[in-house]
């Protein structure tokens, strides 16, 4: 009986161990999932993985504990001590013999007791204290920067993701287009081939198309090659593992957007509140230098058992003395000459003020230029855009009606080649064209301080 129950058990928990190793596979499975990503899930992975962005997390987190850090010079300080002390030999003092009925003679006694011992608790608390009050302004200030940096790591890492993702989208598209070609090319050399065993080409005709294919697959796999370079480095920036495979959306939309981000206002950048958050945690610091002049006040208190005997007091029972100590204090401190050292301090705050209001309007200066650069940019990408678009559209009209006219013996194969190699310049010109016009519209988002608009 005892058997049959110890066997059922072992059945049921190796049922039990197989399903929990079942759902853990099938979860990894599912988190190492990135196949037929759009741009919104790369950026999602990215910002969930991404080591840069974990690192300023990880800044956010330790400024929380600074913040109670500086707090903690705000709160009540409480001490426990305790000590014990022998002393083999006590100190003699001289006294008077008069005191023991020895007039005229001095006599030395010993004062004390050989064991002392005490254990109390004190307590402090700052009352006034100018510095600690700007410290505690300082470490909130410096919570907001620690956000605002780990914000603006995020924007970078979203406009380095959304880029490295449109050149992927264009390469493949490149690849395509190559392949069209390849397999144009090759049905006319099969074509060809036929003809020059009926007589009806030149062998070099034959060749030349031969070599052209040749040089189309070699072309393929330099893009192949160059696909894989930037595929690598999209996993390097959204922190996946380079040996997972990985594939992106097919269906992502290169919509134009010619009034994106008319009205840019430079205030909405993380670049300007992280600047401006630098210059008020630099004017509380400078608040707090020149505290440094001013007294301070404190309350403190304390109290103590302590106990006096010539044997070990803790074994020495009546024989030992024991009472209590209690003090309570006010403590003031009023600075008066420290060596010109906090005039020193409170000069070097200052300038460091000016400089940052100088950072300030140089930034101010670069992202005005920059919005400005990021408009005529994104009007010039358009305008080539739509030139290339209808460069393509003649291209292959041409290269069509040469296709034609070749088939019935009207042209030549120069002329034939000629036209496809056109029409692949023209696409090639027309991807190219589009990324110039996706990273422009980045640009634009990002002068506009809306790249987080791209997660959503």
């Amino acid at each position: 009986m005892i058997n049959k129950k110890q066997t059922k058990r072992k059945k049921i928990g190796w049922l039990m161990l197989l399903a929990t190793i079942f759902i853990s596979v099938e979860s990894f499975a599912q988190q190492q999932n990135y196949t037929n990503l759009a741009l919104k899930d790369v950026l999602q992975i990215a910002l969930n993985t991404n080591h840069e962005i974990k690192k300023a997390q990880l800044e956010v987190e330790n400024g929380r504990y600074k913040t109670k850090e500086a707090w903690a010079s705000a709160l009540p300080s409480v001490e426990g001590a305790g000590g014990l002390t022998h002393n083999p030999l006590l100190q003699q003092s001289a006294l008077p013999g008069d005191f023991f009925g020895q007039p005229g003679t001095t006599m030395l006694v010993a004062l004390g007791q050989k064991w002392n011992t005490n254990i109390g608790v004190s307590v402090s608390q700052v009352l006034f204290n100018q510095a600690v009050f700007a410290g505690l302004k300082a470490a909130k200030t410096s919570q907001e920067l620690f956000e605002l940096q780990a914000s603006l790591t995020e924007e970078v890492i979203i406009e380095q993701v959304t880029s490295a993702y449109y050149a992927i989208l264009i390469q493949q598209k490149k690849l395509n287009v190559v392949d069209t070609t390849i397999s144009n090319t090759q049905k006319t050399l099969d074509i060809a081939i036929t003809q020059f065993e009926n007589g009806l080409i030149k062998e070099v005709d034959k060749k030349r198309l031969m070599v052209t294919v040749s040089n189309l697959k070699s072309q393929r796999q330099q893009l192949q090659n160059e696909l894989d370079i930037l595929i690598n480095q999209l996993k390097l920036i959204a922190g996946i593992p380079v040996a997972e495979p990985l594939t992106l959306s097919k269906t992502e939309s290169f919509e134009e957007k010619e009034t994106l981000a008319n009205d840019v206002n430079i205030s909405n950048r993380t670049e300007m509140a992280l600047l401006e958050t630098q210059q008020k945690l630099l004017q509380i610091e400078l608040q707090a230098t020149k505290a440094g002049r001013y007294p301070t006040l404190s309350l403190s208190g304390s109290y103590s058992y302590q106990g006096l005997s010539n044997e070990f007091p803790y074994t020495a029972g009546d024989q030992a003395n024991w009472f209590d100590v209690a003090s309570v204090g006010l403590n003031l401190k009023i600075p008066i000459f420290s060596g010109f050292a906090t005039s020193s301090k409170i000069q070097q705050s200052k300038i460091a003020n000016q400089k940052i209001q100088e950072d300030i309007a140089l930034t101010t200066n670069q992202l005005n230029f920059a919005v400005t650069n990021a408009k005529n940019q994104m009007e010039n990408s358009l305008i080539t855009l739509n030139i290339q678009k209808e460069n393509v559209e003649l291209a292959r009209e041409v290269a069509s009606s040469i296709k034609v006219n070749y088939n019935n013996g009207l042209a030549s194969l120069n002329d034939l080649l000629s036209s496809e190699t056109s029409l692949t310049e023209s696409e090639n010109n027309y991807l190219m064209a589009m990324l110039n016009y996706k990273i422009a519209e980045i640009e634009l988002i990002k002068a506009a301080g809306n790249l987080k608009s791209l997660i959503k």
